[in-house]
């Protein structure tokens, strides 16, 4: 049973424990010698893997693949740096301080890739958008009482122009409402921001939605999730061409483990709360009631490419991208 914590207080000084910051330097560089050739016998050019994963629910299948021993059925020994933006983590892939980023934001990547900042590969997906796994809210009297009220509004999201605005213009533009002014907060000041009146609303994800709907009493204005954006991927496991191409055998080791755990994610949700409150900080009977997101166990290109297809009608990406390409195989 987890040690159970105070409870997660979004207007708190608490809350600080949520911003799981490290130096992504402390790491080191890339794996010495001892991490490469065969590793224990069993052929993986490296059995060292430093993975760098945010406090949110998608990270849940890393989790359980760490605690259920399914790495190192693999041979692997993985190391999980916490970080609280994936974006975070990005100088530190290209560095190889890191060699995989879980709940890697797929929006952020994509653009890193087309800018050619970053040499992408996709290892496995992380998460997809599921019913209310993040949610726009207000303050249970505000005058916002529909999609339309929010044109002109402050409406705070994790990352500008990413996946939350993108998947929320979405819905906007299918039904035909005006867009807000996005405003960037990070998920664990969301609440005090909204409490304060800094913004009209936030957009938020678990668990940082259950606990601001809870503590605030915040009222849902639309489901983040909601058509057109169903279903849509919204982060990965990534790592770079060369990591990729280096260490074959490494990478399908690790998608192995990481395929294994999204399939116990799948047909067993109490695995996925018992590993919350272990790295998302919040308490055993908060973890019972969050919305999780879904954990796809194969990578499915059509669903990506309704991901690629709209940024690019956004214009987060200026050219078509095949993701198909960019999948490690």
């Amino acid at each position: 049973m987890p040690t159970r914590r105070a409870p997660f207080r979004t207007g708190k000084p608490t809350v600080v424990a949520i911003a799981l910051v490290m130096t992504l330097a402390a790491c080191g560089g890339d794996s010495d010698d001892s991490d490469s050739g065969n590793a224990g016998g069993n052929g993986l050019e490296r059995s060292s893997i430093t993975v760098a994963a945010l406090p949110l629910a998608d990270d849940a299948p890393l989790y359980i693949a760490q605690d259920r021993g399914l790495f190192k059925k693999e041979g692997l020994d993985v190391r999980i740096q916490p970080v609280q933006q994936s974006i975070q983590a990005l100088p530190a892939l290209s560095k190889g301080q890191v060699d995989v980023i879980a709940s890697a934001n797929y929006v952020t990547f994509l653009q890193a890739h087309e800018k050619g900042t970053l040499d992408l590969r996709i290892l496995a997906e992380g998460a997809r958008v599921a019913p209310h796994m993040m949610d726009v809210l207000v303050p249970q009297d505000s005058d916002i009482r529909n999609v339309a009220d929010l044109k002109g509004k402050k409406v705070a999201v994790n990352i500008l122009n990413n996946i939350q605005s993108l998947t929320l213009n979405a819905i906007l533009d299918q039904q035909g409402a005006g867009r807000p002014e996005y405003r960037q907060i990070a998920f664990p000041q969301m609440g005090p921001a909204l409490e304060k009146g800094q913004v009209d609303a936030v957009h938020a994800a678990e668990p940082f939605n259950s606990a601001i709907q809870n503590d605030l009493n915040a009222r849902v204005l639309v489901d983040g999730g909601s058509a057109p954006v169903e279903s849509i991927p919204i982060s990965g496991y990534v790592t770079t061409r060369g990591y990729a191409s280096e260490n074959p055998k490494t990478a399908a080791a690790f998608k192995r483990a990481i395929a294994e755990a999204a399939q116990i994610a799948t047909q067993d949700q109490s695995a996925v709360r018992e590993e919350l409150p272990k790295y998302a900080k919040v308490t055993a009977d908060q973890a019972e009631s969050i919305r999780l997101p879904a954990y796809p166990t194969t990578t499915d290109v059509t669903q990506l490419s309704r991901l690629t297809e709209l940024m690019r009608k956004q214009g987060l990406l200026k050219k078509a991208i095949d993701p198909g390409m960019l999948l490690v195989k």
